[in-house]
């Protein structure tokens, strides 16, 4: 999502940000697999080869894209409010009700379940409190963001040792929004703190590609063992799901996507490409992805023109990832416009000439 500032023109600052954008890609499209593969295989009633993949990669998918969301958080948080709120809520929050209003509208009948708009006026009351299904993520960025400005005055030790307790002790409360905010805090929390230095680290795998992969491997190992290695302890699926394991986890495999953006970017290539594609235009896609991925995944299910989980769930995926920039491709120019990018009489700050971050619409 939009943060403030300009887009570099040094061709090393551009390098540098360019893995970003590559990270911020794959993050989306594990996002976006994640769902797919999971709602593909419960409505075909078994698993395919995708979803080892999905299961490989949830210690961390989640904690990289909030470690990728609070890297450039300290651009604006020492900002006047206005300006902040700007950027960091204002923001947030445009895309979240609106996209709530959209996204319920296409379920009203299994949200009304026969109750009318009484009952429907009621789940966007809920709404407002509590994240509304895949939006849950644009909802926190505006909380996370917030939080870390009011206590900015805390010694960062102190603050990132709460975070991470947060973390570590299971939070189980009927609140969603207060266990993804325990779950997830410390992720966003070290974007921000240690931004500095996960550039500094991107740098150094560009410099030292061999070592990088070798890592990246030894990585892969543990990170495999972990996720599919069933836990002793009850309530804890696997091993990488306990408590302390699944925070380290997190930020190794959080770490492991820097790593591989930056020798993609360092690499180049029609791959680097794409996933930067996406990264720049990640808003889009997470914004837009449920509805093609639910009509796609109806029609390989009824139709049973796909009869591998599999196979089905990379389709849907694609579809889900690609359909989106083709829609906001069309509309740029257009009215509908607003789907994707704030209009102007909505900041409350001037708006930004370019930006980086999360995600790039303004």
């Amino acid at each position: 999502m939009a943060v403030e500032g300009s887009a570099p023109g040094r061709p090393d600052e551009a390098m540098r940000l360019a893995w970003v954008d590559v990270a911020k890609g794959l993050c989306i499209i594990l996002v976006v697999m994640m769902h797919s593969t999971l709602g593909t295989g419960e409505a075909m009633g078994e698993e395919g080869f995708m979803h080892p993949v999905v299961a490989f990669a949830k210690p961390f998918r989640i904690p990289d894209f909030f470690l990728l969301s609070g890297l450039f958080l300290g651009r604006v948080i020492d900002r006047d409010w206005r300006l902040f709120s700007d950027r960091r809520v204002v923001h947030f929050a445009y895309f979240y009700g609106l996209w709530v209003l959209i996204q319920s509208a296409a379920k009203y009948a299994q949200i009304v379940d026969g109750a009318g708009p009484t009952a429907f006026l009621a789940h966007l009351a809920r709404a407002l409190v509590e994240p509304y299904s895949t939006l849950w993520f644009i909802y926190l960025l505006a909380v996370f963001s917030v939080v870390t400005k009011l206590l900015r005055g805390v010694p960062p030790a102190v603050l990132l040792g709460l975070a991470a307790l947060l973390q570590i002790v299971p939070v189980a409360t009927s609140s969603y929004l207060l266990e993804e905010f325990c779950a997830r805090y410390v992720y966003f929390l070290g974007g921000y703190l240690f931004a500095s230095r996960i550039f500094a680290f991107a740098d150094t795998v560009r410099a030292h590609p061999t070592l990088a992969l070798a890592g990246l491997g030894l990585w892969a190992g543990i990170e495999g063992w972990l996720a599919f290695a069933p836990s002793p302890l009850p309530g804890f699926p696997t091993l990488a799901s306990l408590p302390l394991v699944s925070l380290l986890l997190g930020g190794a495999g959080a770490l492991a996507i820097v790593a591989v953006a930056a020798l993609l970017t360092r690499a180049g290539g029609i791959v680097a490409a794409a996933l930067r594609m996406c990264g720049r235009r990640s808003i889009v896609i997470y914004l837009a992805f449920f509805l093609p991925m639910a009509a796609t995944r109806t029609l390989l299910v009824r139709t049973g023109i796909v009869a591998d989980v599999g196979l089905a769930s990379l389709l849907v995926t694609a579809v889900a990832v690609v359909l989106p920039l083709g829609f906001e491709r069309a509309i740029r120019n257009t009215p509908l416009a607003i789907l994707f990018r704030r209009p102007g009489p909505l900041h409350i700050a001037p708006e930004p000439k370019g930006s980086v971050g999360v995600f790039r619409a303004a």
